[in-house]
């Protein structure tokens, strides 16, 4: 999602972060919308020729609050978790693991040091900002792993777990698993203005098509609208001009004393967006405060300027992809950082929240 918020700025417009529409209407062949400012409170209104409601799991919750419309369609929402465990195995293939119930689990080799293990596939029926994997489809898990491994696995191996909910639009099939996993466009307009497309259904491995079939059924009220591009066209920073080994060695060629470890997180990472990090500097001083395991202050600078962070917790998810890293026997940065003074804990938050404002990020 960042990456692609990126392209919206690079291609000229306009992101918002931290900004909740709180309700959208129709006016003189327009769209008004408002939104908040979730930290300060502040409001605001847009016009807008078209609204597209790609709230996901609140699709249906934002014609009902949002706009004060019947939604066309119901939707129903499915669970998907996944255990993360130290590396399962050495070799660099994943596996498909075909299970009793005519399911199957991946397990996939993540971060050099990690598996994950999923997907469980559960009816779910709280707020999805809540959502959390849950004993049973922990066992679940485990079992289908054990029963394929001679390796076995326990609930301590777990070093995190994570989960998503799937908005399928409902078609009253009678089990998770029957839910069909196709998308719905549904386009609604006010004698030919205004359109409010509505995305029902969807998953992230085939959003880019989706979002080109969204685009078809625009066209007609954007007549100047371009040709489809996304099914080449590389997200920012994926122009690497191979696998992320090979950029990483470039990486190391070009800036000598950055240590493999680095060179091989930012390739993964960032990609050539790596270039931003590293700069013009020479040397890991260069970098400037190294806060712990790796995390410098010239990438903390990147990701608040560049991927809008603005909590110290969002950084080292972004930064490592997890809330563990590996070797740290915890969750590496924020514990080094429990160990420092108060002043230099503060000074890093401070960096985050105050130094740097991401807030009014616009294309430039």
């Amino acid at each position: 999602m960042v990456l692609n918020a990126q392209e919206v700025v690079e291609r000229g417009g306009e992101v918002r972060t931290r900004t909740k529409v709180t309700r959208a209407w129709r006016e003189n062949g327009l769209w008004m919308v408002e939104a908040s400012d979730i930290d300060s409170g502040k409001t605001f209104t847009w016009r807008a020729k078209g609204l597209v409601n790609a709230t996901g799991p609140w699709v249906k919750h934002f014609f009902d609050d949002g706009l004060k419309l019947k939604s066309p369609y119901g939707i129903r929402l499915i669970k998907g978790s996944h255990i993360v465990v130290p590396k399962a195995h050495n070799q660099p293939q994943s596996y498909i693991l075909q299970n009793e119930d005519n399911r199957i689990v991946f397990v996939i080799p993540w971060l050099d040091e990690f598996s994950i293990i999923g997907t469980t596939d559960v009816e779910y029926h709280g707020d999805p900002k809540d959502v959390k994997i849950d004993d049973n489809e922990i066992d679940y898990l485990l079992k289908v792993y054990n029963d394929h491994f001679k390796k076995q696995l326990g609930r301590d191996d777990i070093v995190w777990t994570y989960s998503g909910v799937r908005p399928l639009c409902d078609d009253e099939s009678d089990s998770p698993q029957a839910v069909t996993r196709d998308y719905t466009l549904d386009v609604h307009d006010a004698a030919g203005q205004a359109p409010l497309l509505s995305v029902f259904g969807g998953k992230l491995t085939t959003y880019r098509k989706l979002a080109e079939h969204a685009m078809e059924k625009l066209a007609r009220y954007y007549p100047g609208a371009g040709p489809a591009w996304t099914k080449n066209g590389a997200l920012p920073g994926g122009d690497i001009g191979g696998d992320r080994d090979g950029y990483a060695a470039k990486l190391r060629r070009e800036h000598g004393w950055l240590p493999e470890s680095l060179a091989r997180r930012y390739a993964r990472t960032y990609g050539s967006h790596s270039a931003l990090i590293l700069a013009d500097a020479n040397s890991l001083a260069e970098l400037g405060e190294d806060f712990g395991h790796g995390l410098y202050e010239a990438e903390l600078r990147y990701l608040v300027e560049k991927e809008w962070v603005v909590e110290l917790d969002d950084a080292i998810l972004a930064a490592y992809q997890t809330r563990h890293v590996a070797g740290s026997g915890a969750t590496g940065p924020r514990q080094s950082l429990a160990g420092r003074t108060r002043e230099s804990e503060n000074a890093v938050a401070g960096l985050v929240t105050t130094a740097y404002s991401p807030r009014e990020t616009r294309a430039g």
